[in-house]
This record gives structure tokens, sequence and C-alpha cells, in this order.
């Protein structure tokens, strides 16, 4: 039986994996969370929100007889991540993560890595700095024990309230990002730190970029630990794995 997909989405790769799909004529669906205003135009069916928890999405995965799912979410989207391997076990349906390898340190950066947002929040206690919190804007309130520094926020889409932060300034802009752009953006803006989730890839990796080039600190804020899956970083592995029906990857 030829599969049903559903993608679980909202980052570039998920985009790819969705064009590279339709171009097959394979029957496949892509969800988002909900959570961008404008999303792209997609050639293949999608889906908007979320499912209602690990029971929602079971109960969807058996209505539409979803036999494949491939979760290509962000890398900090660790509760829908979860959902997913739950929910397909509950249903046997087969699941394969599509994930960026995560950047890793090299000569010339000067990062300080921390675990989760509440422990960005901690090391941010210091003396007021110029400061690109490049977060999206999910966690922005989170930040508000820390007011004393000038925040720069680059969001795809405006927030629904204003930050509770006294002292910022948002730009909003969809990437990706160039390297140059972001250095500029830097400098214009006199950043003595940026503040950065792991979320690898080359989308959102110019700012890394920026930062090592003109020296400056970033505060690295590590992935989430997950359930063991199976995973691929590519979209033609994932192809793999769909057109094998998971046999050969023992999934």
């Amino acid at each position: 039986m030829p599969p049903n997909l559903l993608i679980l989405g909202g980052t570039l790769e998920a985009s790819a994996l969705a064009g590279a799909v339709a171009e097959k004529g394979m029957t496949a669906t892509l969800s988002y969370a909900g959570r961008v205003e404008r999303l792209k135009e997609q050639p293949i069916p999608r889906r908007v929100g979320g499912f209602g928890g690990v029971c929602g999405l079971a109960q969807y995965l058996r209505d539409h007889k979803i036999t494949h799912v491939v979760d290509a979410t962000h890398s900090f989207a660790a509760q829908m991540s979860e959902n997913a391997v739950v929910a397909c076990r509950q249903t046997a349906t087969r699941l394969l993560a599509l994930t960026r390898p995560p950047w890793c340190k090299k000569a010339g950066d000067d990062w300080q890595n921390v675990r989760d947002i509440a422990a960005a929040v901690t090391a941010l206690s210091g003396p007021a700095k110029r400061v690109m919190l490049a977060i999206g804007r999910m966690h922005l309130a989170q930040f508000s024990p820390c007011p004393q520094h000038q925040y720069l926020l680059r969001l795809v889409d405006a927030p629904d309230v204003p930050p509770p932060l006294p002292h910022h300034r948002i730009i909003i802009s969809r990437g990706p990002f160039t390297v140059a752009g972001d250095a500029a953006l830097l400098q214009d803006h006199d950043i003595e730190l940026v503040v950065a989730k792991n979320s690898g890839g080359s989308g959102a990796q110019a700012k890394i970029l920026a930062a090592r080039q003109l020296g400056l600190p970033v505060l690295m804020i590590d992935r989430p630990v997950l359930s063991p899956r199976d995973e691929v970083g590519s979209v033609d592995a994932v192809l793999d794995w769909l057109a094998h029906d998971g046999t050969e990857r023992g999934v």
C-alpha cells in the first residue's frame, strides 16, 4: 500500500520534503502548529493548529488513515516531538524524524552553552548589555527578569502583545539571512552579545557566523533531550525510507 504521509512541519526541511513528495505524487499532508501568521504556499494539502495532545494526534492518525509520520518540526518543538513518539507507538504508525545537525563550536567562536531558556535567563543576570535575542517570539516573556538589557528582537511575525522588556527594538523579517547582512545588523546596533537556540541548519546560522566574524560572544541554548527515535538528516533519506516502507532501516 502506498504511504499516506503526515509531515509535522514549520521548518525549511519540512517545506523541502513537501515539494519532494509532491513531485513523486505521494499522498501527504503538511501540518503547521499555527505560530507563524504568514505561511508559505505548499504543493500538498496543509492543516494548521494543534492536535490536542497525544490523544488528539493518535485520533487524527486513525481518522485519516496515516501510515507514516515525518517529524520535521523545529529542534526545540520538544512537546510536539514527544507527542509524535507516543501517538505513533499507540497507533503502530511508522515515525521518522528529519533533523538538522546541531551547530558545533569552531575556532573563533566564543560560546557559553546553557541547557535551556531558564539557564539563559540566569546567565543574563549581570550588567546591562546590548543583546540580540534571537529565540523567536514564544519565549520573550521569560526574559522579563532581565529588564536591564537593550534587546534587539528579529521576528518572523510581530508579537501579539508587546514583550515585557522595557528596552527593545523589533525587526520583522523572514530568513534565510546572509552573514554579511547579519554582521552589518550586529554592528549597526552595537550588539555585545547574541542569544540563540542551537537550531542547526543553514537558514538561521548567519548570525552565528557573523558573531564569529566580529568576535562577539554567543549564549547558546542547547537542544532539549528527546525520547529515542529514528532520525535522518536529509530529504533524500526520508524518500528512501518511504520507498522501502522503513523495512531496510528496521523502522
